[in-house]
């Protein structure tokens, strides 16, 4: 599941080429729409180190802009995992005028891809579209080279 900013610009989002993609469920942050989650690990900078015992759970993915990831946050309901990747490299040009990223920030599409492929499901469709996919893959040889 990804729940997506829909003030983000289309165009710069890495994971406008999964739309429609299987396994892949979009929604459309709203401020006045609870979304039900389920259980589901939470891709977050600040959680537990994503690792085997957590194979098999579903993935939410939050796509906005960093400061407003609580905003977004509070509009989910469920049993929400906060799991965090290891230190990757994006490929990603980020440019923020007004906010520092994280040092350890991906893109969306590059931290589905990653997190997916340490738990032991490798699609390497979903860099298909990615214009970055090769720089992203050799600047992290670990996620690269491995094969579910």
């Amino acid at each position: 599941m990804i729940v997506r900013d829909p003030r983000e610009s289309q165009k710069k989002c890495s994971l406008t080429p999964l739309r429609g993609a299987p396994a892949i469920h979009f929604v459309s942050y709203d401020p006045e729409r609870r979304v039900q989650c389920g259980r589901r690990i939470w891709l977050h900078p600040e959680g537990e180190l994503i690792g085997p015992k957590d194979r098999g759970a579903d993935l939410l993915l939050i796509d906005c802009a960093w400061r407003r990831v609580a905003q977004l946050r509070r509009t989910l309901d469920g049993e929400l995992l906060p799991r965090r990747l290891p230190p990757l490299l994006t490929a990603y040009p980020r440019v923020s005028k007004q906010f520092d990223d994280p040092a350890g920030g991906l893109a969306s599409v590059e931290a589905l891809f990653a997190a997916l492929v340490l738990l032991g499901e490798r699609r390497d469709e979903l860099l298909r579209g990615y214009r970055w996919a090769a720089q992203f893959l050799a600047l992290n040889p670990t996620i690269g080279a491995t094969v579910a």
